[in-house]
């Protein structure tokens, strides 16, 4: 019989609905549960395309007697982390503070009031190697529940005192300085890999957020007799090629993986997210625009096309991600032996193919855990396809292509990774952003269209009840036909970034009017008028062990990074002095934790290069549909210009198809009401 998470609308609590443990979805329902009966929850985060996830799924909670275990010592709760951010984020920090490390699946012990005092991680069903099984510490942890509560309760009391007392840290007198960014870029310069590109050992992460804060560095030290150009090098042409040219990147179906498990960009962690190809995306088009190198550009369009062919849905809204394992092995999708290679191209293709992407008969792909090689190969270059056509008859390039194609037609003949078909708001506007910068830097109108579906869909989706002034709020989570699940500041954040990126590119003063009352949203409902910085969870939302202001980026720029770049941006796009104000108080909240490791908040550090940036304001006037304005708008276009506002001034009779906000020296825009609808194109 399926288990209470049969009815909830979660790709990944689906996949467990019909699992022996006696799963239930968080809330009061499973809370109740526990203080009634007096048992412990064991909470279990994930998220559907994560591969240990899986597997500890398979080991254990498909296990008939690990169930057992389970439901009879604990309320088990299953949490999609993607859909509920807030508690991955809470019980992510307890499980760094517990162990000094983290991941998924999450796995904690909580007293009946959501308060921990067990975490870890992957857990196998028994003990093995020194390392806890599931099992006997549900086993262990039942006796302490039952003999030793009082020490229990100490340490749920303890670790929930530590987090609400980190969640209350004050801020600083002063805003970031340019000190911080020096330092940032001299940090990265430490870290920085010099043979393979990246930041670190492994694994290693794309990060793309330090990539954009390199460009933009190199970009402001230009003009200094004493630049030596390697900010510009350690992102652009070390790190992007290194990772253009590895396995991390598929060269078959495009898109990236999630992450480099060595240290040579070569064996991917092969899960592919939405936000990973919408920041590198980002970051491919902005490393075009400061270096003119063609190949930038190839890749941000082989991205997008990635992105358009498999991610979008028909509602115009993107995908969240795609699953590592298919057929019950992981990378089984994208991986290749040299006789499967030959059986779909003739000599010539084949032999041009192997050669160029470095396939061995006994394969390339060593399996992780065991280090042997299994016969398979992931496509992998060494050099740039243009530099293989250089060396060979001025025609392997297109050999290439044309091998490419007829293997990504027999790939798509194979049992696909499982896709998590849930449009996330946070998530989708920083693919609309890429999308709307991808339509402006590239002159395609193709993307500004993707982006323009984007955004009328989460604009007329993800807003509540707009009949209800109660409940007309931003919203995260839509799946089949279904929106929910209130906004926290990253969705806030994000979609407003995307917004101002598609008024930048299409100059439609609904998306500024819009971008400008989601942001004030976000300030009514998370701003922390006592200390400053937002709060990641409204102040109306569920009350939880601790509310978290998060600064620090990881995977993606944390909110508070991507509000003080929204609060700079758009105080000039619009002249509102109030927007300047915030911006700087939150600047001075973080500067105390920025100034102790700058280069871990290189997200945020954007926005303070932006303020601390020589203002420049462009703005162009004249008819829509004149030469002359096109002729402008294109040749400004064309220009690496990270630190200007872009504005566009409409002229003469007649209703502007694209209508700009006035320039900051004449009134500040503010929001229309009653807000004015965009619908889908």
């Amino acid at each position: 019989m399926p288990n209470r998470l049969a009815d909830e609308n979660s790709p990944y609590l689906l996949q467990h609905k019909d699992n022996p443990v006696d799963w239930h979805p968080w809330g009061d329902e499973a809370l109740s549960k526990a203080r009634r009966e007096d048992k412990p929850i064991f909470l279990s985060i994930g998220y559907a395309t994560c591969h240990w996830c899986h597997v500890m799924e398979r080991e254990s909670f498909e296990d008939e007697e690990a169930a057992r275990v389970l439901n009879e010592h604990t309320v088990p709760v299953k949490v999609d982390r993607e859909e509920r951010p807030d508690l991955d984020g809470i019980y992510m920090r307890v499980c760094q503070m517990m162990t000094g490390r983290g991941g998924w699946p999450l796995s904690l012990f909580l007293t009946p009031e959501g308060k921990p005092f067990h975490a870890a991680t992957y857990l196998p069903k028994t003990s093995r190697r020194g390392q806890w099984g599931l099992i006997d510490l549900t086993e262990r942890l039942h006796e302490a529940w039952e003999n030793e509560r009082e020490r229990v309760n100490e340490a749920a009391e303890e670790v929930a005192s530590s987090l609400q007392e980190a969640a209350e840290t004050p801020g600083g007198s002063d805003a970031v300085g340019e000190d911080a960014l020096r330092e940032a870029e001299r940090q990265l310069r430490d870290q920085f890999d010099e043979e393979r590109g990246g930041f670190g050992d492994a694994p290693k992460f794309p990060t793309p957020h330090h990539l954009l804060f390199l460009l933009r560095r190199a970009h402001r030290n230009r003009h200094r007799t004493d630049n030596d150009d390697e900010a510009l090098r350690m992102a652009a042409t070390r790190t992007l090629d290194a990772m253009r040219l590895g396995g991390v990147y598929d060269h078959v179906g495009y898109g990236f993986h999630r992450y480099s498990t060595d240290a040579d960009w070569l064996l991917p962690h092969f899960e592919k997210m939405l936000y990973d190809q919408a920041l590198l995306a980002l970051a491919y088009l902005e490393a075009h625009e400061a270096t003119g190198a063609e190949r930038y550009a190839e890749t941000a369009r082989e991205i997008l096309t990635y992105v358009l062919r498999d991610m979008t849905a028909p509602e115009g809204g993107f995908y969240s991600a795609e699953d590592a394992d298919s057929e019950g092995e992981e990378g089984a999708f994208y991986v290749w032996t040299t006789g499967e290679v030959r059986e779909v191209l003739d000599d010539e293709h084949a032999e041009a193919f192997l050669e160029a992407y470095n396939f061995r008969e006994e394969g390339n792909y060593v399996e992780e855990s065991t280090r042997e090689r299994t016969g398979k190969n992931i496509p992998h270059l060494t050099k740039p396809l243009s530099e293989l056509d250089d060396e060979h008859d001025g025609a392997f390039r297109e050999k290439l292509e044309e091998a490419r194609r007829r293997l990504f037609a027999r790939r798509e003949e194979r049992e696909r990774p499982a896709r998590d078909d849930k449009i996330l708001t946070d998530w989708n506007g920083l693919m609309l952003a890429a999308f709307a910068r991808a339509g402006r830097v590239l002159d395609d109108s193709k993307y500004v269209d993707a982006a323009e579906r984007a955004a009328g869909f989460l604009l007329d989706t993800m807003r509540g009840d707009q009949d209800d002034s109660a409940n007309d709020r931003l919203l995260h989570r839509y799946r089949d036909g279904e929106a929910g699940l209130p906004a926290n500041l990253d969705d806030y954040a994000f979609f407003v970034f995307g917004l101002t990126e598609l008024y930048e590119t299409t100059f439609e003063a609904d998306y500024l009017r819009e971008a400008l009352e989601l942001c004030d949203e976000a300030t009514e409902k998370c701003w922390d008028d006592n200390e400053g910085g937002f709060f990641f969870t409204p102040k109306d939302g569920e009350a939880l062990i601790a509310r978290q202001k998060k600064l620090q980026d990881s995977a993606l720029p944390s909110g508070n990074s991507v509000m003080l770049w929204n609060l700079v941006r758009l105080a000039r796009l619009t002249g509102r002095p109030a927007l300047d104000e915030r911006a700087e108080r939150l600047s001075a909240f973080a500067a105390p934790q920025v100034e102790r490791v700058p280069s871990g908040f290189t997200g945020l550090l954007l926005g303070a290069d932006l303020a601390h940036a020589p203002s420049r304001e462009v703005v162009i006037a004249g008819p829509p549909d004149a030469d002359d304005t096109r002729a402008m708008l294109d040749a400004l276009n064309e220009e690496y210009l990270p630190h200007a506002a872009r504005l566009f001034r409409p002229t003469g009779p007649g209703r502007p198809l694209r209508t700009g906000a006035p320039p900051p020296t004449s009134a500040p825009i503010t929001p229309a009401k009653p807000r004015r609808r965009i619908r889908r194109r």
